[in-house]
């Protein structure tokens, strides 16, 4: 049996690299072990016990106010120590973090093949995300295997001349996971009022706003990026949206994160078409997404998953790696200025037709089999002879 060591650190992570796991795990000559670093503490744990599962090894490496070379640093070193311990055949990491690029590096300074999945996603703008960006790039040219989303992405990695039999278009296992957990969820027996409650929302925000055919919009934000004066700004457009639509509600699930909790719970407490409650799980994040009625986001996974159950995305970042979702139709950027932000969500609200195509269109990052082909590829490359 060959041992692939998946390394998570995030609940982004957790969530795209658990069907990998679930996946590798019915293998006959792969055996997966499963690290996690602990980047982000609570978060994390939300996204393993969505999918039920427990890291094999857990490194806990977080700390409070960690800096990214102090996080960065430990991860190296840590993961160093595991590799000498454990003599894994492959390592796979997920993304753009802290976690993928320290990994990276120890797995290149030991000499053992890296997968990288999800990659290829550029902005070709280092601060946009920062420090995304950097991380993936850096990334890329000591992975082995390249498992990229689309078509877009292997393009990305030729021109930067990664070898072309090192680039594998599978999909994005994002879409694996949230097939997964949609299906999960319509097997709940549990109500919807029940639910509600259950994630933090309020009866009486549920009733007036979430049911009768009520629009809400569905708002997530954490990117560095934004903090201060970007986050500022989104906080004055919803308050604006709230005037200008007093029938719809707003729900945000605030990030951990005290740049977004300050503005965030400052600005919009208080508010009776504003619902602010704590970050949620995956399977209830799904939940939200296929309940709403559009999505206001920065986050990454939003713009994959949310096409594949029919909601419109408008992207509160100035650039994005997933340009996929944007040529589709499915998403929009908008960044963080208040105007643009309001006339989409104008658009949205008041053209019909519009927003029913744009729930129509085809999600172009997978059909929920990306986690299939990483393992024979992986069982194909590893355990030829």
């Amino acid at each position: 049996m060959k041992k692939v060591a998946l390394v998570v650190g995030t609940r982004p992570e957790v969530i795209k690299m658990a069907p990998v796991f679930k996946e590798l795990k019915k293998s006959e000559t792969l055996a997966p072990i499963l690290l996690s670093t602990g980047q982000h503490k609570e978060m994390l744990q939300q996204a393993f016990d969505a999918f039920e599962l427990t890291p094999d090894i857990d490194l806990k490496l977080m700390h409070p106010g960690q800096t990214l070379p102090d996080l960065t640093s430990r991860v190296l070193l840590s993961v160093t120590e595991f590799i000498k311990e454990n003599s894994p055949d492959a390592i796979l990491v997920q993304g753009d973090t802290a976690t993928v690029l320290a990994t990276s590096i120890a797995a290149a300074f030991a000499q053992v093949p890296l997968g990288h999945v999800e990659a290829g996603l550029r902005t070709y703008n280092m601060m946009h995300p920062f420090p995304e960006e950097m991380n993936r790039r850096l990334t890329s040219p000591i992975a082995r295997w390249s498992f990229v989303p689309t078509e877009q992405s292997r393009q990305n990695l030729l021109s930067e001349r990664i070898p072309a039999e090192l680039i594998h278009v599978t999909g994005n296992s994002v879409i694996d996971s949230l097939l997964w957990m949609r299906d999960r969820v319509k097997q709940s027996t549990i109500s919807s009022a029940d639910k509600a409650i259950s994630i933090g929302i309020s009866s009486k925000f549920y009733q007036d706003r979430m049911v009768d055919g009520k629009r809400w919009i569905l708002v997530t934000g954490h990117r560095r990026e934004s903090f201060g004066g970007g986050f500022l700004s989104i906080c004055e457009a919803l308050l604006e949206l709230t005037k200008k639509y007093p029938d719809i509600g707003i729900l945000y699930p605030v990030h951990l994160n005290p740049n977004v909790r300050e503005p965030v719970n400052r600005l919009l407490t208080n508010n009776p078409q504003i619902e602010l409650i704590e970050p949620v799980g995956y399977e209830n994040f799904v939940w939200l997404m296929d309940q709403c009625y559009f999505i206001v986001s920065d986050s990454g996974g939003v713009q994959e998953e949310a096409p594949s159950l029919g909601k419109p995305v408008l992207v509160m970042r100035e650039t994005t790696e997933r340009p996929e979702g944007i040529d589709a139709g499915t998403c929009r950027l908008v960044g963080t200025d208040k105007v643009k932000i309001l006339a989409e969500c104008d658009l949205l609200l008041k053209d019909k037709d519009s927003y029913v195509q744009r729930c129509q269109l085809r999600n172009p990052y997978g059909d929920g089999t990306t986690s299939a082909q990483i393992r024979k590829i992986l069982e194909a490359d590893l355990c030829q002879g």
